[in-house]
């Protein structure tokens, strides 16, 4: 689901909320992201919510188009909401996400727009070519939270 809301204080800013949710794999204190061809960007798994879904069921369809992986509601604990610039997106739009810890072993496969899956420390990501900006704000989290290095 696309929410809009415009700002009432500048005519020519139309503000947009893009909601989403987003997959916490933790492994070796490190975080699962993956590699969108379509933006060139390491992401959180997950996507847009569509009309109609929850996070939860929205982020078992995207898991299993990106990652190959199946999941379903009790495979999945919720742990925050950030609000970030959506990257790649025209200025303005804020991405909402509600993000999820699995707790089941799984073995993500790169499938769809997805080119590549990596671990990293909120370090490693930071010395990314190009960062989103919510990634780096769930990363600063699970790191202060002493879930990652």
């Amino acid at each position: 689901m696309i929410k809009i809301r415009k700002s009432g204080l500048n005519a020519e800013f139309c503000g947009m909320q893009i909601a989403t949710s987003g997959l916490l794999v933790i492994q070796c204190r490190k975080l699962l992201l993956a590699f969108s061809n379509n933006k060139q960007c390491f992401y959180l798994p997950g996507g847009k919510i569509d009309q109609g879904e929850t996070a939860v069921v929205a982020l078992c369809r995207e898991i299993k188009e990106e990652l190959n992986i199946c999941l379903n509601e009790h495979d999945l604990e919720y742990y925050t909401h950030i609000s970030a610039p959506a990257y790649g997106e025209n200025n303005g739009v804020i991405m909402e996400q509600d993000c999820f810890l699995i707790n089941k072993t799984v073995i993500p496969v790169a499938s769809a727009e997805i080119g590549a899956i990596r671990y990293f420390t909120l370090e490693e990501y930071l010395n990314q070519k190009h960062q989103a900006p919510g990634a780096v704000l769930i990363l600063e989290k699970l790191k202060a939270d002493n879930l990652i290095d």
